[in-house]
Parts: structure tokens; sequence; C-alpha cells
């Protein structure tokens, strides 16, 4: 069995909450060694996050911090920082998400880093990146959606902006980061050298809204909010079913909408000139979904989506959590994992993405407890004897 892909790279973590934090995630997923730096005695504040807490603990804190180990050290100290500044003439990555400029006042900018350590990856996520008139904002992943458009494009027309249900900015700027960090470390193998990677999470909503720019750029034309659709493609819509249920039909392309018609028993709609192309159906979208749901509330779900998937026409459920646990093929691919737990027992939680074939990474451990592996760090890697980690602890510095 060969070893995980990343288990040669050695990443300190400096983040907290989510935008640096879930990049570190990807990166132990694939075998990376994260050493996750928390304040002593407070931790993490993704620690305390989320509405369900059994036993009294976050159910956030072991999926982001999985595969993570946890040491703690006061980084507004000269002894924390001299800690960090050890660890990182050991380490391949930095990772953190401060406000810009935190780094430099404690005296750790990139310069120095790479002073101490010319190969180092120093990877930051922000709000706005680390140039710019807003660089020095505070910046959370909701005012990033906000401003990278996706805000203004979610949800129904006559409504305000929405949201989705996750930290989606946060999360984009997080796995841009850990595109970069990759890239970095490759270009590494070439110069010898790390370099800056510059994530910010307003840049990282922008990079997914497709040709929302050249639209406007070009032909004046601003997207709106348009509810369960997109404009001009159709049709692609959630539709009623027989027995109350709702089903997500997605046949906008030309020959896939001929396989609907011909499922739906009504091959002539391919042929119909108000049908025929994408630019009639989006034109006719509205027609055209009331005839489609009028066809499928009068079958059962479970009808409705065997003839769908039997005649080649992409559709599924909206599914909730209940359901990702019952249905087969999530089980089939290992979709889901259930990892060891000290109070939970096994824990069950999304597995890594993507699948490799000869090196998949894995979740080996779930998020630790505080200082965890202070003794492993700090005596192991960095040589402090019991009696220096004992003094370290009596200061408050670990």
């Amino acid at each position: 069995m060969r070893g995980l892909p990343l288990g040669d790279i050695r990443v300190v973590e400096l983040g907290q909450l989510l935008a640096g934090p879930f990049c570190g995630q990807l990166l132990g997923d694939f075998g990376a060694e994260v050493i996750k730096v928390e304040d002593p005695g407070r931790g993490d504040p993704m620690r305390q996050w989320g509405r369900e807490k059994p036993y009294g603990q976050s159910l956030w804190w072991p999926v982001v911090a999985r595969n993570k180990k946890s040491v703690t050290c006061d980084l507004r100290t000269r002894e924390g920082q001299d800690l960090v500044r050890r660890l990182v003439e050991r380490a391949d990555v930095l990772l953190e998400n401060f406000r810009p400029g935190t780094l430099e006042r404690w005296g750790m900018s990139p310069e120095r880093l790479h002073e101490l350590n010319p190969r180092l990856v120093v990877t930051r996520v922000t709000g706005f990146g680390q140039t710019g008139p807003y660089a020095p904002r505070a910046g959370y992943g909701s005012i990033g959606e906000a401003m990278g458009g996706i805000r203004h494009v979610t949800g129904d027309p006559d409504r305000p902006p929405s949201r989705t249900g996750i930290s989606l900015g946060d999360s984009l700027a997080a796995t841009h980061a850990c595109v970069g960090t990759l890239v970095a470390l490759h270009e590494r193998e070439r110069s010898g050298r790390g370099q800056v990677v510059d994530s910010a999470i307003y840049e990282a909503v922008l990079a997914m809204m497709e040709s929302m720019l050249p639209e406007w750029q070009q032909a004046a034309y601003q997207r709106e909010r348009t509810g369960p659709v997109l404009p001009n493609v159709a049709p692609s819509n959630v539709y009623p079913t027989g027995d109350g249920d709702s089903i997500l039909v997605a046949a906008n392309q030309d020959s896939v909408f001929s396989r609907l018609a011909a499922v739906m028993g009504r091959p002539e709609l391919a042929a119909d000139e108000r049908y025929a192309t994408h630019g009639a159906r989006g034109g006719n979208a509205a027609e055209l979904d009331e005839i489609i749901a009028a066809w499928t509330a009068s079958i059962p779900a479970e009808d409705l989506l065997r003839a769908l998937h039997e005649g080649g026409v992409p559709a599924g459920r909206v599914y909730t959590a209940k359901d990702m646990f019952e249905d087969p093929h999530f089980a089939a691919r290992e979709a889901i994992v259930r990892v060891p737990h000290p109070d939970f027992g096994e824990l069950a939680m999304q597995n890594v993405v993507p699948k490799l074939s000869a090196t998949p990474g894995g979740v080996r451990t779930a998020g630790p407890a505080l200082g965890q592996h202070n003794d492993d760090v700090y005596r192991g890697l960095l040589g402090l004897t019991a009696e220096e980690i004992a003094a370290l602890s009596a200061a408050g510095i670990i």
C-alpha cells in the first residue's frame, strides 16, 4: 500500500474558524501533517460553534479539525512567537487567516519567515487580500459572498438577497487557498523557494460567477435573482410528483430534452419550434415548466425517477442528511465515513474528495482535544525538555 500523497508535507496552521482551517482540513485529508496552533485555555472558537452540542461539544470541530494535531501557544507573547518560528523552520507551509498585518506585528512577516526557511509556502486567507484599499478591513465570508456577487443572484426575485445554509465564501476561499498551496509546493520543486499564496474571500466567490462580468461589460445585462432556475436554461427545475414529493429534472441539452419528451410520451415537443433548441426553450421556459409539471404531478416519485433514469434523463430528489444516510450510492462509494471519537463513539462525517485511484486520502482522526499534541510536537519535534515544557505551561505560554 502506497503512502498518502502529502505525507511528506508539514503544515503549521495558525488560523481559526473556517476560511483558513478548511484549507488545512483539505491538506490533512491527503496526508499532510497539520499542526494546529491554538490559544491556550480557549482554543479555536470553532470548538464552540454549532446548534447541536452532544456532550457539550461542537459537531463542527471534529470535521474541520480532522487529521490535525493541536498544540497550544500564545502568539501574542515573545516566547510564543519564538516557538512558532522554530516550527516554521521545520515546516513546508504556514497557513493563517488573520487580518493583514497581524503576522507582521508579531515579527513573522513572510520576508522574515523566508529568512528562517526559504522553502516555506506562506498561505494567507483574508476577506479582501493582502493588498488594495480594503485589505485592512475585517472580512467575514458573508461579506465576501455579498461583494463577490453570489448573494445578489441567490433567492427569489421578489425577496431580498438570500444565502445558502453553509459558509460558502469561507469554504471557497479555503479551497482556492489549497489549490494555490499545492501549486506553490510544486513550483518549489523547480525553484527551491517558497512564496506567498494570497486567497481573498470575495475573489474566490467572484471566480465562481461564470459569465456575469462579460455579460455586463459587453451587453449591459445584469443577472438577477431567479429562484430555483437559471435564466434561459430550460427545462431545469423542481417539479411536483403524484405522491406529494418533488424531484429536480435537468434536461436543458437538446439531446437530453428529446429523451425527456420521449419518456413523457410527447416526442413531438422536441420538434416543436418553441422547444426544439436551447435558445427557444429558454425563451419559453415558464410554459415548458407548466407542461412538465402537469405530467410529473400525475406520477409517484419512485415511478417517475425510474422512468427518467431508464430514459437517460438526469433527475433526483433534493436530499436531506437523512436521505444521504439511506442512499445506496452514498454507501457504495463510502461518501460518508464513521470515525472513532472518545465521546461520540462512531462519528459520521463526509469523506475525502476527490477520490484518487492509487494514493487516496482518508479520515484518520477526528478533531483533537485542545493541546492534545503539545508533548508530541514540543518535545518530539522541537526537542524541548520536560522542564522547559512545564515552565512554558506554568507561564501560560502553552
